[in-house]
């Protein structure tokens, strides 16, 4: 590739003054063997680094989307049985929880995005392409995708180092406006030329049954009670249901206690019983054992991770113990 082709490229942001409450401008790592729980600024969900200086990543996985955006050098990723050389120009997408390994030398200049997609991936119509959201997407260069791609990845770059009031928001305006570019790409190769199989049940009374899980989550909701409130039986609801969401019943009832449950670690002092209560969970013990399946930690490791935690806390690396967490 030539001097030429090479994308202009925005100044590495460096010497960032603190952050407010004194902690670290570039962020840092937790890892407990090859989970990694990212860290975010205060009141966001998104960060941003950026690098000039070559480094090595053993196999880790962690529940953001990952980005990488070269603009010099090649970073080189493998994921799976498959190694990904991405040039500067390129693209790399990779959905949350899946493993993978980055590898940089030499004269290297990059951005790496790593954000919470249970904003953007929760919208009705994602549910459409979530076959794609849980793959890795490589763009390539000299492509008018990638291009557009690239480019609002870098307005994503620029607002998240302007620190403008309601930043957090302007960049996921900004993925959302990425995803909704890759989905209608992504629906055109894949749509069938034949007509697709309509639902079999009217999609406003299903979003009529989602609202109604949303405000009910918190209580001993059953299947049969959702089912009854849509006007169908539970075994034909239970069909319907899986067919319009994607999911069954009572997987999306899960996601959606957890992530209730998660919101509430992070911006509540309430006791642990209490955020069990109050996202819908039977008892303490369900609570627990489902938190960490899904999010491989407990409540407690969750909320000194990602919690408004005092500055102090926050500058001090977290420490696991060896063996169970």
């Amino acid at each position: 590739m030539t001097e030429e082709n090479i994308s202009p490229v925005l100044p590495i942001y460096e010497n960032l003054p603190e952050e407010d409450g004194g902690r670290f401008t570039d962020g840092f790592r937790i890892l407990h063997g090859k989970q990694e729980y990212v860290t975010y600024r205060e009141h966001s969900s998104i960060r941003v680094w950026s690098s000039e200086v070559p480094g090595h990543f053993d196999s880790h996985v962690h529940s953001a989307v990952e980005i990488i955006l070269p603009h010099r050098g090649v970073s080189v990723y493998q994921l799976s049985d498959r190694v990904y050389r991405v040039h500067p120009g390129e693209v790399l997408i990779i959905p949350p929880g899946f493993p993978h390994m980055l590898t940089e030398s030499g004269d290297i200049q990059r951005y790496l995005i790593l954000f919470e997609p249970t904003p953007l991936l929760s919208l009705q119509d994602m549910l459409s392409v979530s076959a794609m959201t849980h793959q890795p997407m490589y763009l390539r260069e000299d492509d008018e995708l990638t291009e557009k791609a690239a480019a609002l990845l870098m307005n994503v770059v620029e607002t998240y180092f302007r620190r403008e009031k309601m930043w957090n928001t302007a960049c996921y305006a900004a993925l959302l406006e990425l995803y909704a570019l890759l989905g209608r790409h992504y629906l055109q190769k894949t749509t069938p030329a034949v007509p697709p199989k309509r639902l079999s049940v009217d999609s406003e009374l299903m979003n009529s049954a989602m609202t109604y899980i949303s405000q009910n989550y918190m209580k001993e909701l059953t299947l049969e009670e959702v089912a009854s409130f849509a006007g169908f039986s539970k075994y034909y609801f239970s069909r319907v249901f899986k067919e319009f969401a994607g999911v069954s019943f009572s997987d999306y009832l899960t996601v959606r206690r957890l992530n209730a449950s998660a919101n509430l670690l992070t911006h509540t002092d309430l006791p642990i019983r209490e955020v069990a209560k109050e996202s819908g969970f039977g008892s303490v013990g369900s609570f627990n054992r489902i938190f960490r399946e899904q999010k491989h930690c407990t409540p407690t490791q969750y909320r000194v991770i990602y919690g408004e935690a005092s500055p102090a806390a926050r500058q001090r690396p977290l420490v696991f113990s060896h063996g169970k967490v």
